[in-house]
């Protein structure tokens, strides 16, 4: 799961898909990561913590990274939040980069619709709700998807 700072959005992804796994009996292993470099090391926004709480999922221990293009080798899948950050990861992953395992997270909602999860950094509490719901749809659908081949 990939946005921007990893702190807001793909932090949220990252604890939404792994309680959905669990609960399925998956055992799929679940990241995130952050095309910038601005908040390495740092805590989920405290919101997304919150909203996250709200709906039983603890992120506050999930710590922020940077992207590696050996992120690329060592996942199957890469859902990335809007279109600037598939952008930055196809840049990042370089000769690495795989077109065939990223994807924009919402696509599974919205097939071939490019679909951005909106960044709720500069925005109040309703809108990390928002983008939770929205975010939990996806994993749904992820879980469909994917858990009949793993």
């Amino acid at each position: 799961m990939v946005c921007l700072g990893n702190i807001c959005r793909s932090p949220l992804a990252e604890g939404i898909l792994q309680q959905k796994a669990s609960l399925a009996g998956l055992n799929w292993m679940i990241d995130s990561a952050g095309t910038g470099n601005y908040h390495i090391g740092q805590a989920p926004h405290t919101l997304s913590q919150k909203v996250a709480q709200q709906n039983q999922i603890n992120i506050s221990e999930q710590k922020a990274r940077q992207f590696t293009k050996e992120d690329m080798l060592n996942f199957d899948r890469i859902y990335v939040m809007d279109s600037e950050n598939y952008q930055a990861v196809k840049k990042m992953s370089g000769s690495f980069f795989n077109a065939a395992k990223t994807e924009l997270l919402l696509n599974e909602l919205y097939p071939h619709q490019n679909r951005a999860v909106p960044d709720p950094w500069y925005h109040e509490e309703p809108a990390y709700h928002e983008v939770f719901n929205l975010i939990s749809e996806a994993c749904d659908k992820i879980i469909q998807k994917y858990s009949s081949i793993s």
